[in-house]
Order: C-alpha cells, then sequence, then structure tokens
C-alpha cells in the first residue's frame, strides 16, 4: 500500500478528477497527498507568479487531505521531467496523472505529460481516465465514400459549390463553343485550372496528376495544369499525433524520443515531419492526412458522375476521354493513399541500384510503416546543385544516366518525379527521395522501346514510324504525313552535338508527333519520356561534359550482349536470321498483296468483317518487321563483338569508325 502519493495538476478541470481519484486513494491508506504543478517559464514569467500559484495548490492540499496534505511548485520547460523529478526527491511510492495530457499539452518537443511520465518514472504510476477525450482523427480513414449516412449532404452541398465554381468561371460556356481550334483550347485550359484550384485540394492534385499526361488531353491543357501548386493548412499536432498513435497502436513516445513540431512540406494527401527514433537515429515521417481518403474518394464519385454526363456531349469527347481519364486518376490516387505501396518501390528502387554505388536510397523502417505511416531515413544532405566537383561528382553523373536506362529497359521500373527537390548529395552518393510516384513498363513495351532507341540511334524514321504503331497497338494505316515528321525529327536533332541531345526530350516530341497523328502511345512510355528529360537534365548539372547518346548506345549494346551470352550461339544466330528473313519476305509479299494491291482497275469483292482482318494483318506485319529489325540489332552486335573479341581490327580489317560525333552513324 502507498505511503506517499503524488498526484500532478495544471489547474484545469480534468486534472481536478485526477487530484479527488489520488486523494481518496491516499485517505483510504491513510497515506500523504503530494500536490505538484509544474509552471512553463513562459507560464511564470516572474516569482509573483509561481508564489500565488503554490499558495492556491496548498489550500487545495489542506482542502484534500488536511495535515497530511503538501503542495510543491516548480517551474521547468519539461513538465514531465520535473514531475519524475520531484516523485524521486519527495520518495512517492505512487504517482497519478490524469489523460488529458495536461491542459491538452502533446506539443512534439514536451511530448504527452501522462505518456511519458509513466515512461520515465522508477515508481509505479496511474493515469486516471478524465474528462470527455478529444478526438483527433474525424472518419475512419478505411471509410469509402457513400457508405453513410451523413455522405449523402455533404455530396449534395458539395455538389452545389462544384456547380457554382464551374459557372462562376464559364467552363460549360467554353465546352460548348467546341475545343476544336488551339486558342479555344487554350482558354478553356486557362478557365479550367483557376476553376480546379478553387475546387479545393483534391480537385489541385486531380490537376497536377493530368498534368503528366499528354496521351489523355491536348498540349494546351497539359501545359497549364502544371502550374497548379497544393494550397493545403497544416495538420496540427494533435492530428499528426492522432494519425501516429492509431497507425502505431502505442503511444508515440514509446517510437520517437521527440518530433519536429515544423513540417518539411504539407500536401494533399500527407505531411512530413523530421523526428528522432528513441535510439537517437534521425529520420522523416510520412503522415497521411486524417480524411485524406475520405475526401479524395468523395471527390472522385462526383468525377465520376460529371465524366458520366460528360461522355454525352461530343464536343467533349471528341478531344478527351473523360471516361478513360478518371479511370486513369481513380487508379493513381486510390495507390497514392496506400504508403505500403511507396515502401514497397523504395525496397524495390534499392535492389534496382545494386550496382550503381555511387546512387542510393533511404532506408526504410518497415516494422514503424503502415499504410498511413511512413518512417525513412533522414536523407541531410546537399542539393544537386551544390554538389563539389571531383571524381565522385562525375561518376554518380554517369551512372545516374545509366541507372536510368536501367531502369526503364532493364527492369521496366523507375523513379517517375527525378525533379531536382528530389535528388540529395550525401557522403559522396547521390539519394532519390520521395517514391510516391513510380512508372512500370511491361516486357514487351521495354523490348520495342529499347528497338525505339535504336531507330532513333540510326536515323531511321521508317523503323520509328513502325515501333510507334506497334507500341500503340493500333492496325490502322496512317498517312505518309507521319512518317515525314518523324523524319523532320530526326533530322532537326542530327546536326545537333551529342552532348545537347535530350533523349527524353526526343521521345517527347516524339509522342506529341504520334498523338497529332491518332496514334496513342503507352502511358509509361509518355511517363518514362518525361522522367528520363529531367534526370539528362539533373546529369548534366552534375557533368556538363558527359555524353547522353554514347551512355543509353553504351547501355544497349551491352544489354544485348548478355541476353546473347545467356543462350544464343552468334553463328546459329545469324543462321536462323538469314532464314528468317527469307520467310518474311515470303509472307510480307502475300500480306502486301492482300492489303495493298487492289489497284480498283476491276470489280472489288468485300467480305464482312475484313476491315478487322486486315487490321490483324497490318499488325502482324508490322511484329514481323521489327522482329527482323531487332534480329538485325542482335546480328549487327554479335558481328561487333566477333570482331572486337578477336582483335580483327587490330589484324586490318577495317572497322567503319564514324568521323562525325553526330546522331547519325553512332
Amino acid at each position: 500500500m502507498p505511503g506517499r502519493v503524488l498526484v500532478a495538476t495544471d489547474g484545469s478541470a480534468t486534472a481536478a478528477e485526477a487530484v479527488r481519484w489520488a486523494a481518496a486513494l491516499a485517505s483510504q491508506n491513510d497515506a500523504e497527498l503530494m500536490l505538484v504543478r509544474v509552471l512553463t517559464p513562459a507560464e511564470a514569467p516572474d516569482a509573483g507568479t509561481a508564489g500565488t500559484v503554490a499558495t492556491d495548490l496548498a489550500q487545495l492540499a489542506a482542502q484534500h487531505a488536511g495535515s497530511r496534505g503538501k503542495a510543491r511548485v516548480l517551474v521547468d520547460d519539461d513538465p514531465a521531467r520535473a514531475i519524475v523529478r520531484i516523485a524521486v526527491e519527495e520518495k512517492a511510492d505512487l504517482v497519478v496523472v490524469g489523460s488529458a495530457g495536461m491542459a491538452g499539452r502533446k506539443e512534439f518537443l514536451l511530448g504527452n505529460v501522462p505518456n511519458r511520465v509513466s515512461h520515465l518514472s522508477s515508481c509505479s504510476v496511474v493515469i486516471v481516465k478524465t474528462g470527455q477525450e478529444s478526438t483527433t482523427t474525424t472518419g475512419d480513414a478505411n471509410s469509402v465514400s457513400g457508405d453513410r449516412p451523413q455522405d449523402k449532404p455533404y455530396l449534395l452541398a458539395r455538389t452545389m459549390e462544384l456547380v457554382r465554381i464551374v459557372t462562376k468561371h464559364r467552363l460549360g460556356e467554353a465546352l460548348h463553343g467546341g475545343l476544336g481550334h488551339a486558342t479555344a483550347r487554350r482558354m478553356f485550359a486557362q478557365r479550367l485550372r483557376v476553376a480546379l484550384d478553387e475546387m479545393g485540394p483534391t480537385f489541385a492534385k486531380i490537376g497536377q496528376a493530368l498534368s503528366t499526361r499528354p496521351d489523355l488531353l491536348p498540349p494546351e491543357i497539359i501545359e497549364e495544369l502544371a502550374t497548379l501548386q497544393d494550397h493545403v493548412s497544416p495538420l496540427t499536432q494533435e492530428q499528426v499525433v492522432g494519425v501516429m498513435e492509431n497507425e502505431l497502436s502505442v503511444p508515440w513516445e514509446d517510437v520517437f524520443e521527440s518530433i519536429d513540431p515544423q513540417p518539411l512540406a504539407a500536401g494533399t494527401i500527407a505531411q512530413v515531419h523530421r523526428a528522432t527514433l528513441t535510439g537517437g537515429i534521425r529520420v522523416v515521417v510520412k503522415v497521411q492526412r486524417p480524411n485524406a481518403r475520405a475526401d479524395i474518394e468523395r471527390d472522385l464519385e462526383l468525377l465520376r458522375a460529371f465524366a458520366h454526363r460528360a461522355e454525352k456531349r461530343a464536343g467533349i469527347k471528341q478531344f478527351i476521354d473523360v471516361a478513360g481519364v478518371v479511370d486513369q486518376l481513380s487508379t493513381s490516387l486510390v495507390r497514392e493513399l496506400d504508403f505500403r505501396r511507396e515502401a514497397e518501390s523504395i525496397t524495390r528502387m534499392h535492389d534496382v541500384l545494386q550496382s550503381y554505388p555511387r546512387l542510393g536510397v533511404p532506408r526504410l523502417y518497415t516494422e514503424l510503416s503502415t499504410s498511413r505511416v511512413l518512417v525513412m531515413e533522414e536523407i541531410a544532405g546537399l542539393p544537386i546543385d551544390a554538389v563539389p566537383a571531383g571524381t565522385a561528382r562525375t561518376e554518380a553523373a554517369r551512372q545516374l544516366l545509366e541507372s536510368y536506362f536501367h531502369q526503364v529497359i532493364g527492369v521496366g521500373f523507375f523513379h517517375a518525379d527525378p525533379h531536382p527537390g528530389n535528388l540529395v548529395w550525401r557522403d559522396d552518393r547521390l539519394y532519390f527521395l520521395d517514391f510516391g510516384m513510380v512508372g512500370e513498363i511491361d516486357d514487351d513495351t521495354r523490348e520495342l522501346l529499347m528497338l525505339l532507341l535504336f531507330a532513333l540511334w540510326r536515323n531511321d524514321p521508317g523503323l520509328l514510324a513502325d515501333v510507334a504503331l506497334t507500341l500503340s497497338g493500333s492496325g490502322a494505316r496512317v498517312g505518309p504525313g507521319f512518317e515525314k515528321e518523324l523524319s523532320e525529327l530526326l533530322t532537326r536533332y542530327h546536326d545537333a552535338p551529342l552532348a545537347d541531345i535530350s533523349l527524353g526530350v526526343v521521345l517527347q516530341e516524339m509522342t506529341q508527333t504520334a498523338l497529332r497523328h491518332g496514334v496513342r502511345l503507352p502511358a509509361s512510355l509518355i511517363l518514362a519520356s518525361k522522367a528520363l528529360a529531367q534526370m539528362q537534365l539533373a546529369a548534366a548539372g552534375l557533368d556538363p561534359k558527359l555524353d547522353p547518346v554514347a551512355v543509353a548506345g553504351s547501355f544497349i549494346s551491352r544489354l544485348l550482349l548478355q541476353r546473347l551470352r545467356k543462350g544464343m550461339d552468334p553463328s546459329k544466330l545469324v543462321s536462323e536470321f538469314l532464314r528468317f528473313r527469307m520467310r518474311a519476305s515470303r509472307l510480307s509479299e502475300v500480306l502486301e498483296q492482300f492489303t495493298e494491291g487492289r489497284d480498283g482497275s476491276g470489280p472489288e469483292i468485300r467480305l464482312r468483317g475484313a476491315e478487322e482482318l486486315e487490321k490483324t494483318i497490318r499488325q502482324a506485319g508490322r511484329r514481323v518487321a521489327l522482329g527482323l529489325g531487332l534480329a538485325g540489332a542482335l546480328v549487327a552486335a554479335t558481328v561487333s563483338v566477333n570482331i572486337r573479341e578477336s582483335g580483327a581490327g587490330r589484324k586490318g580489317i577495317p572497322v567503319r569508325r564514324s568521323p562525325s560525333r553526330r546522331l547519325r552513324g553512332r
């Protein structure tokens, strides 16, 4: 039985409940009762204030315990440690605190006082549940919109608000006039950006996501939406604590020694804080906003309703696949709401970069990460434009660029947002940050992408057009204008120094050209071309002399050789290639006679369903042609390897060297 009971109070009504509970316990056991109050320096700017509080507290102690009651007042900037220190000095057998957090104080640097007292105290601690506990998280983060009664009034009010904004910015008027001209699309884009910004964080996030999808929207709209920014109020400390403790199922002080109250970043979905683990390790913590999922799902529900109505308007449907846009957004945003996906991406990228010693990713604390909380190593370093000159910097530049070819073509998994803010230099290594946006490319698309780069390398617009059509999965005919524009694109870059050529930009321009001719390339390729353009800019900043085309050519050559060495006999490959070429030549003649051989001079018989058959045959023809192209590339690589390995070039066998450092012939 306790002989001396110490109870902490801050003078609040809820703390008074803890005092009454402790007084009753002390009375039952005829024990001494010690009332303690800790004032922060801000609460007691002078001795007079502390003296007044001490007098009042002594009267309260006497009221509850008579002569057994005592009181102490202390000024300290850490209430929890002060309470524990007094308990030791007074040789208390039991410490009693209320559960309300000492006047609601949950500041990160001080922590939740009751929890910290229980961790620091060497004697028993009783936390008395007092008052009405505040709710720090409103709504269930895993709830699905529309399944609760209160959602319906919200949706109605939100719908009215969105209709008001759409009407205010005359979006319907702009659509009614049609989007057939660039000027009309530009005007609509400006109105749309302003409207999305006014609609709130969720729609701003939607606009940002759309700005990365030129395959879904016209370029005028893409350009305007790219200027959207997040405008959200930071979460309160109580909200952050609520999410953490709900996800980790323990008081946050059990995991973290301290958390910086000032957020590093605050976005539509999450907020990021610096923190220190109990072992002193510096980390960053990404915490999802309490209502992020519910808010986004509700707004997506409204967006789907809009898409359903918009599909009926020819003026919109002609230029924008609204239903497709909403589906893509839903998938992307729902994925971003689950932090476990980002955790998987960090782990996967760590494995991808194993062969690049100058590159790295933050360590992930898997045991502390959930679907709504992500804990990672803090990478405190230099921005990419402040990296000191030296060998490490130039090596990192080359590895950075080559790693991107490896990510995109080698493994089909890449960081999709490598802007300078997501790259940090520390200890002679360049670290990738923020894996909220990653891209994936399937095996078939990667093979075709390798052939596409080969076509760029060889300055072959015909092959480039065939690859683009095959990538799009389109069996439709395209006019000669498509190949002509691709030829003009290659010619424009043909005369540029290699160091000035951005393969990512070339791919982006090729994508825009394809879209103008109705050839839609895979979204993964579009995302990869944008990321590659960003990555090449970063690499060029580290090493302006780096030759991007040489890096690409070297990587593709090595990749081809690795595949050859895994199971292909070079002599057999050449034989099979020649045999395949003979068969493909005969097949091509038959296909051409079937699809192109009508001269229109005689009666023509058209079979029902023949158009679909032609489309299939044209697709097959392109596959055959591309197969030949890739086989040719493999043969060329094989011959090149044999020449290098036999030393033929040194024995007088002429090996063609390109005199020019231009795109052609490299």
